[in-house]
């Protein structure tokens, strides 16, 4: 079950989900950067990620689009502001077109017990409505990430 906090400032929300995986912190940062990766795992399940662009540089920008199961396309996009090779990722969140505020999210790859713990807190978040679609997504994501990873 994702943690579920409230933001400290400014009454925003945020949300923390974590997994543990059994691969290294390297593997899991390049699944989480390279477009052909992301397109294998991306998305909780009946998502598919039709499609993943990916500047890995600070300033640099991504794209990611999904198609939900009732055919309806989401394109998620940001801007890395933060990329500590494997160990940490920071970049802004928003959809296309924007529905909200940009939001932010921090991925940290730790390494734990024979493999790494993969850290997402999601901020920024405007109602709890979206916090706990946020949540499911995320939980999602990292089921499928888990997947991907220690069945290859």
């Amino acid at each position: 079950m994702p943690d579920h906090e409230q933001g400290a400032t400014g009454g925003t929300l945020s949300l923390i989900s974590r997994r543990t995986i059994r691969a290294s912190a390297a593997r899991l940062f390049a699944a989480w950067t390279e477009p052909e990766a992301l397109r294998r795992w991306w998305g909780p399940r009946g998502v598919t990620c039709i499609a993943a662009e990916v500047d890995l540089r600070v300033g640099g920008r991504y794209r990611i689009g999904n198609r939900l199961p009732d055919g309806t396309e989401v394109w998620i996009t940001g801007t890395f502001e933060q990329i500590v090779p494997p160990r940490k990722l920071v970049y802004t969140w928003g959809l296309e077109p924007a529905a909200y505020a940009v939001e932010t999210v921090t991925v940290r790859f730790e390494p734990f017990e024979g493999g790494t713990e993969v850290i997402v807190v999601h901020e920024r978040i405007a109602t709890p409505a979206l916090r706990d679609q946020h949540a499911l997504g995320w939980e999602g994501c990292l089921d499928k990430l888990k997947l991907h990873v220690e069945s290859a």
